[in-house]
């Protein structure tokens, strides 16, 4: 049975793409779509050149069921991930997709997590916390900005002299190592329940 993944997207997409060919070429694993809320994302360029069918989906239909339900239905998504995305996760869509739907966050969570709490403004918090180490969460998405439980996390030491973009660019090399396989893990766990094992 092959697992049908969509990657919601916000912005560049180097997580998305890095996705895409993390997945490509394994016959366990299809990602069908790319949705995107901005119509000028970077990702979705990304997602076409790896031959990904791609959806513009603004706020306004997002929030609307009888528009972005049967859109997953037709690429017979079975699971999303969430990849730089930047809208709250409409509560029809988590019971529609429950345990189904994952999330990666730039930062230690329960710490800098919730609402404002993305991009650079984590990073930008972090310093000025005047924290020793950064990391990655990704978690499983509730109605909880942020607040999902946790399924893994990777942690990266911080010096003193770090900017906000140092901090950035540490932390985003956890994402690019590791986000890919922990979705491969949880996708895994997911099949050897639904077979009984």
């Amino acid at each position: 049975m092959i697992t049908h993944l969509a990657i919601f997207v916000s912005g560049s997409g180097t997580n998305c793409e890095n996705i895409i060919r993390h997945f490509e070429g394994n016959p366990s694993v299809k990602t069908a779509l790319v949705v995107s809320n901005r119509a000028d994302a970077f990702a979705l360029e990304r997602a076409k050149r790896h031959g990904v069918p791609t959806a513009v989906v603004p706020r306004e239909a997002f929030a609307d069921a009888g528009r972005l339900l049967p859109l997953l239905e037709e690429h017979r998504i079975d699971f999303i991930v969430l990849a730089g995305f930047l809208l709250m996760i409409p509560s029809f869509l988590i019971e529609a997709y429950p345990r189904r739907i994952i999330n990666i966050h730039p930062a230690l969570l329960p710490k800098f997590g919730g609402k404002g709490m993305y991009g650079h403004h984590v990073h930008e918090a972090v310093k000025a916390a005047g924290e020793t180490k950064t990391g990655m969460t990704v978690h499983w998405v509730s109605e909880v900005c942020d607040g999902g439980e946790i399924i893994a996390q990777f942690e990266t030491p911080i010096d003193a002299s770090d900017t906000p973009d140092d901090i950035a660019a540490k932390e985003h090399l956890l994402e690019m190592e590791h986000f890919p396989r922990v979705i491969e893990n949880v996708l895994q766990g997911l099949d050897a329940v639904s077979q009984g094992q």
